[in-house]
Protein backbone atom coordinates (compact mmCIF):
# COMPACT_ATOMS: atom_id res chain seq x y z
CA UNK A 1 0.00 0.00 0.00
CA UNK A 2 0.80 3.71 -0.42
CA UNK A 3 1.88 5.81 2.55
CA UNK A 4 0.18 9.07 2.57
CA UNK A 5 2.74 11.99 2.08
CA UNK A 6 1.84 15.80 4.35
CA UNK A 7 4.11 18.72 2.99
CA UNK A 8 6.54 20.61 4.74
CA UNK A 9 3.80 23.53 6.34
CA UNK A 10 1.79 21.29 8.07
CA UNK A 11 1.25 22.30 11.63
CA UNK A 12 2.69 20.45 14.25
CA UNK A 13 -1.10 19.66 15.70
CA UNK A 14 -2.53 17.83 12.19
CA UNK A 15 1.03 15.55 12.26
CA UNK A 16 0.51 14.48 15.92
CA UNK A 17 -3.22 13.74 14.78
CA UNK A 18 -2.10 12.11 11.71
CA UNK A 19 0.36 10.52 13.57
CA UNK A 20 -2.04 9.11 16.44
CA UNK A 21 -4.53 7.74 14.31
CA UNK A 22 -2.19 6.00 11.80
CA UNK A 23 0.75 5.52 13.95
CA UNK A 24 2.90 7.11 11.22
CA UNK A 25 3.11 10.63 9.48
CA UNK A 26 5.90 11.07 6.76
CA UNK A 27 6.44 15.02 6.05
CA UNK A 28 8.85 16.53 3.36
CA UNK A 29 11.25 18.01 2.75
CA UNK A 30 10.63 19.60 6.12
CA UNK A 31 14.55 20.69 5.64
CA UNK A 32 16.63 21.48 3.04
CA UNK A 33 19.01 18.67 1.02
CA UNK A 34 21.88 20.90 2.06
CA UNK A 35 21.25 20.65 5.66
CA UNK A 36 21.57 16.36 5.35
CA UNK A 37 24.50 17.19 3.68
CA UNK A 38 26.33 18.91 6.10
CA UNK A 39 25.10 16.50 8.86
CA UNK A 40 26.40 13.59 6.48
CA UNK A 41 30.22 15.68 6.54
CA UNK A 42 30.26 16.09 10.44
CA UNK A 43 29.09 12.69 10.69
CA UNK A 44 31.01 10.66 8.14
CA UNK A 45 34.43 9.84 10.04
CA UNK A 46 32.03 8.49 12.76
CA UNK A 47 29.83 6.45 10.61
CA UNK A 48 32.98 4.86 8.91
CA UNK A 49 34.43 3.99 12.70
CA UNK A 50 30.75 1.65 13.82
CA UNK A 51 30.65 -1.86 13.38
CA UNK A 52 27.63 -3.67 11.42
CA UNK A 53 25.52 -5.18 13.56
CA UNK A 54 25.92 -8.20 15.97
CA UNK A 55 22.84 -10.45 14.23
CA UNK A 56 19.95 -10.18 11.96
CA UNK A 57 17.75 -7.77 14.10
CA UNK A 58 20.71 -5.19 14.23
CA UNK A 59 21.68 -5.87 10.74
CA UNK A 60 24.90 -7.89 9.15
CA UNK A 61 24.97 -5.59 7.32
CA UNK A 62 24.27 -2.23 8.66
CA UNK A 63 25.91 0.44 11.05
CA UNK A 64 23.96 2.31 13.70
CA UNK A 65 26.52 5.77 14.85
CA UNK A 66 25.07 7.66 18.00
CA UNK A 67 26.19 10.28 19.96
CA UNK A 68 24.81 12.90 17.58
CA UNK A 69 24.29 15.47 20.06
CA UNK A 70 28.40 15.55 21.15
CA UNK A 71 29.24 14.81 17.81
CA UNK A 72 27.55 16.30 14.91
CA UNK A 73 26.07 20.51 15.18
CA UNK A 74 23.66 19.61 12.79
CA UNK A 75 21.88 16.92 14.51
CA UNK A 76 21.12 19.82 17.04
CA UNK A 77 19.30 21.60 15.05
CA UNK A 78 17.41 18.27 14.04
CA UNK A 79 17.03 17.73 17.41
CA UNK A 80 15.13 20.93 18.51
CA UNK A 81 13.18 21.58 14.92
CA UNK A 82 10.24 23.31 15.96
CA UNK A 83 8.23 21.06 13.74
CA UNK A 84 9.37 18.28 15.28
CA UNK A 85 9.64 19.56 18.71
CA UNK A 86 5.82 21.03 19.06
CA UNK A 87 4.17 17.65 16.96
CA UNK A 88 5.95 15.39 19.43
CA UNK A 89 5.26 17.68 22.65
CA UNK A 90 1.07 17.60 20.98
CA UNK A 91 1.53 14.15 20.92
CA UNK A 92 2.82 13.64 24.34
CA UNK A 93 1.02 16.06 25.49
CA UNK A 94 -0.12 13.35 28.42
CA UNK A 95 2.60 14.20 30.68
CA UNK A 96 4.48 16.59 32.20
CA UNK A 97 7.98 16.70 30.19
CA UNK A 98 9.22 15.29 27.11
CA UNK A 99 12.76 13.65 26.89
CA UNK A 100 15.29 13.16 24.06
CA UNK A 101 15.29 9.04 23.93
CA UNK A 102 17.97 8.36 21.86
CA UNK A 103 19.74 9.65 18.93
CA UNK A 104 20.96 7.55 15.84
CA UNK A 105 22.78 7.47 12.58
CA UNK A 106 21.16 3.99 10.88
CA UNK A 107 23.33 3.26 7.57
CA UNK A 108 22.02 0.33 5.46
CA UNK A 109 24.22 -1.13 3.05
CA UNK A 110 23.73 -2.98 -0.12
CA UNK A 111 22.78 -6.97 0.73
CA UNK A 112 21.08 -6.10 3.76
CA UNK A 113 18.06 -8.13 4.49
CA UNK A 114 14.77 -6.65 5.99
CA UNK A 115 14.82 -6.15 9.44
CA UNK A 116 11.90 -7.93 11.77
CA UNK A 117 9.21 -6.37 12.15
CA UNK A 118 8.93 -4.68 15.80
CA UNK A 119 7.35 -2.48 18.08
CA UNK A 120 10.08 -0.14 19.31
CA UNK A 121 7.87 0.17 22.92
CA UNK A 122 9.41 -2.87 23.95
CA UNK A 123 12.88 -1.30 24.98
CA UNK A 124 10.71 -0.58 28.21
CA UNK A 125 11.34 -4.22 29.50
CA UNK A 126 8.52 -5.51 27.41
CA UNK A 127 5.75 -3.57 29.78
CA UNK A 128 2.73 -3.39 28.82
CA UNK A 129 1.56 -0.17 28.39
CA UNK A 130 -2.28 0.39 27.96
CA UNK A 131 -3.22 0.69 24.20
CA UNK A 132 -4.27 4.10 24.34
CA UNK A 133 -1.01 5.35 26.16
CA UNK A 134 2.09 6.16 24.22
CA UNK A 135 5.59 6.59 26.19
CA UNK A 136 7.40 7.72 23.11
CA UNK A 137 7.58 9.39 19.47
CA UNK A 138 10.08 8.62 17.08
CA UNK A 139 11.40 10.37 14.06
CA UNK A 140 13.68 9.00 10.99
CA UNK A 141 14.89 11.94 8.81
CA UNK A 142 16.37 11.01 5.37
CA UNK A 143 19.79 11.63 5.10
CA UNK A 144 20.05 9.78 1.44
CA UNK A 145 16.85 9.65 -0.22
CA UNK A 146 14.46 6.70 0.78
CA UNK A 147 13.25 4.63 -2.00
CA UNK A 148 12.02 0.80 -1.91
CA UNK A 149 15.43 -0.12 -3.30
CA UNK A 150 17.57 1.34 -0.88
CA UNK A 151 15.43 0.18 2.08
CA UNK A 152 12.80 2.39 3.29
CA UNK A 153 11.09 2.03 6.39
CA UNK A 154 7.90 -0.98 6.30
CA UNK A 155 5.45 0.57 8.33
CA UNK A 156 2.30 -1.10 8.86
CA UNK A 157 -0.25 1.34 9.71
CA UNK A 158 -2.93 0.75 11.87
CA UNK A 159 -1.68 -2.02 14.33
CA UNK A 160 -0.62 0.57 17.38
CA UNK A 161 -3.18 -0.85 19.43
CA UNK A 162 -3.74 -4.03 17.43
CA UNK A 163 -2.35 -7.65 18.81
CA UNK A 164 0.71 -8.90 17.27
CA UNK A 165 -1.32 -11.83 15.59
CA UNK A 166 -4.07 -9.63 14.07
CA UNK A 167 -1.56 -6.82 12.96
CA UNK A 168 1.29 -9.22 11.45
CA UNK A 169 -1.39 -10.16 8.73
CA UNK A 170 -2.42 -6.38 8.04
CA UNK A 171 -1.05 -4.43 5.31
CA UNK A 172 1.74 -2.26 5.20
CA UNK A 173 3.71 -0.12 2.97
CA UNK A 174 7.09 1.59 2.51
CA UNK A 175 8.51 5.17 3.81
CA UNK A 176 9.73 6.27 0.54
CA UNK A 177 10.96 9.98 0.55
CA UNK A 178 13.38 12.35 -0.57
CA UNK A 179 16.59 13.49 1.41
CA UNK A 180 16.10 16.23 3.84
CA UNK A 181 11.91 14.48 4.78
CA UNK A 182 11.15 13.16 7.86
CA UNK A 183 8.86 10.15 9.28
CA UNK A 184 7.18 10.24 12.21
CA UNK A 185 6.16 7.02 14.15
CA UNK A 186 4.80 6.09 17.60
CA UNK A 187 6.72 3.32 19.57
CA UNK A 188 3.52 0.86 19.07
CA UNK A 189 3.41 0.59 15.60
CA UNK A 190 4.86 -2.26 13.40
CA UNK A 191 7.55 -1.13 11.29
CA UNK A 192 11.21 -2.43 10.49
CA UNK A 193 13.88 -1.34 7.94
CA UNK A 194 13.95 -2.50 4.74
CA UNK A 195 16.11 -4.70 2.55
CA UNK A 196 18.53 -2.83 0.28
CA UNK A 197 18.84 -4.05 -3.00
CA UNK A 198 20.74 -0.83 -4.68
CA UNK A 199 23.89 -0.05 -5.08
CA UNK A 200 24.27 2.60 -2.27
CA UNK A 201 23.82 2.90 1.21
CA UNK A 202 20.16 4.19 2.97
CA UNK A 203 20.94 6.71 5.85
CA UNK A 204 18.63 7.66 8.49
CA UNK A 205 19.17 9.70 11.51
CA UNK A 206 16.60 8.22 14.48
CA UNK A 207 15.71 10.58 16.49
CA UNK A 208 13.30 9.79 19.06
CA UNK A 209 11.93 11.28 22.03
CA UNK A 210 9.74 9.72 25.09
CA UNK A 211 7.91 10.90 27.89
CA UNK A 212 9.80 12.22 30.74
CA UNK A 213 9.80 9.48 33.34
CA UNK A 214 11.16 6.87 31.73
CA UNK A 215 14.78 5.63 31.30
CA UNK A 216 16.02 6.75 28.07
CA UNK A 217 17.46 4.15 25.64
CA UNK A 218 20.70 6.28 24.63
CA UNK A 219 22.37 7.65 28.35
CA UNK A 220 22.57 11.26 27.67
CA UNK A 221 24.30 12.37 30.16
CA UNK A 222 27.12 9.85 29.30
CA UNK A 223 27.15 10.32 25.36
CA UNK A 224 27.11 14.84 25.78
CA UNK A 225 30.23 15.09 28.33
CA UNK A 226 29.65 17.54 30.58
CA UNK A 227 31.92 19.98 29.18
CA UNK A 228 29.99 19.86 26.08
CA UNK A 229 26.89 19.95 27.99
CA UNK A 230 27.58 23.27 29.32
CA UNK A 231 28.33 24.75 26.11
CA UNK A 232 24.38 24.09 24.45
CA UNK A 233 21.16 25.88 25.26
CA UNK A 234 19.03 25.33 28.09
CA UNK A 235 16.11 24.14 25.52
CA UNK A 236 18.37 21.98 23.99
CA UNK A 237 19.63 20.59 27.60
CA UNK A 238 15.82 20.44 28.96
CA UNK A 239 15.19 17.98 26.00
CA UNK A 240 18.19 16.06 27.05
CA UNK A 241 16.76 15.70 30.60
CA UNK A 242 18.53 18.34 32.59
CA UNK A 243 14.65 18.73 33.85
CA UNK A 244 12.63 17.40 36.55
CA UNK A 245 10.68 14.52 34.83
CA UNK A 246 7.95 14.81 36.63
CA UNK A 247 7.16 15.45 40.24
CA UNK A 248 10.19 14.79 42.22
CA UNK A 249 12.35 13.32 39.21
CA UNK A 250 15.83 14.19 38.42
CA UNK A 251 16.64 16.53 40.94
CA UNK A 252 20.26 16.57 42.42
CA UNK A 253 21.90 15.87 46.12
CA UNK A 254 20.01 18.13 48.16
CA UNK A 255 17.04 18.77 45.75
CA UNK A 256 18.90 20.88 43.22
CA UNK A 257 17.76 21.84 39.75
CA UNK A 258 19.70 19.52 36.92
CA UNK A 259 20.31 22.25 34.84
CA UNK A 260 21.21 24.97 37.81
CA UNK A 261 23.52 22.22 38.81
CA UNK A 262 25.29 21.93 35.66
CA UNK A 263 25.56 25.74 35.27
CA UNK A 264 27.44 25.42 38.86
CA UNK A 265 24.31 27.84 39.91
CA UNK A 266 21.99 27.09 43.34
CA UNK A 267 18.74 26.39 43.05
CA UNK A 268 15.87 23.74 43.87
CA UNK A 269 13.57 22.46 41.88
CA UNK A 270 10.31 24.18 41.02
CA UNK A 271 7.34 22.56 41.20
CA UNK A 272 5.82 22.90 37.53
CA UNK A 273 2.04 24.32 37.62
CA UNK A 274 1.29 21.55 35.09
CA UNK A 275 2.38 18.94 37.13
CA UNK A 276 0.42 20.47 40.26
CA UNK A 277 -2.63 20.50 37.54
CA UNK A 278 -2.24 16.96 36.62
CA UNK A 279 -2.08 16.09 40.22
CA UNK A 280 -5.40 17.54 41.45
CA UNK A 281 -7.25 16.30 37.99
CA UNK A 282 -5.53 13.03 38.92
CA UNK A 283 -7.36 13.38 42.55
CA UNK A 284 -9.94 14.67 41.47
CA UNK A 285 -10.48 11.43 38.60
CA UNK A 286 -10.07 8.77 41.98
CA UNK A 287 -12.44 10.78 44.14
CA UNK A 288 -15.18 10.61 41.44
CA UNK A 289 -14.30 7.11 41.50
CA UNK A 290 -14.42 6.54 44.75
CA UNK A 291 -11.17 4.68 45.18
CA UNK A 292 -8.81 5.57 48.31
Amino acid sequence: MELTHLPPDTSPADISDHLRQHGYAIVLDAVPAATMDALYEEARPYIEGSAAGRDEYDGRFTRRTGQLVARCRTARELVMHPTVVGAVQHFLSHVTAVQLHLTQLISISPGESQQKLHRDQMAFDFFPFPADYHAQCNTMWALTDFTVANGATHILPGTSAVPDDVALAMPGGQATMPKGSVLFYDGKVLHSGGSNTSSGDRIGVNLTYSVGWVRQEENQFLAVPPDVARTLDDDLLKMLGYQQGAFALGYVGDQQDPLAFLRGESGKTKLIHEVTQKTADHQAFVDELGVK
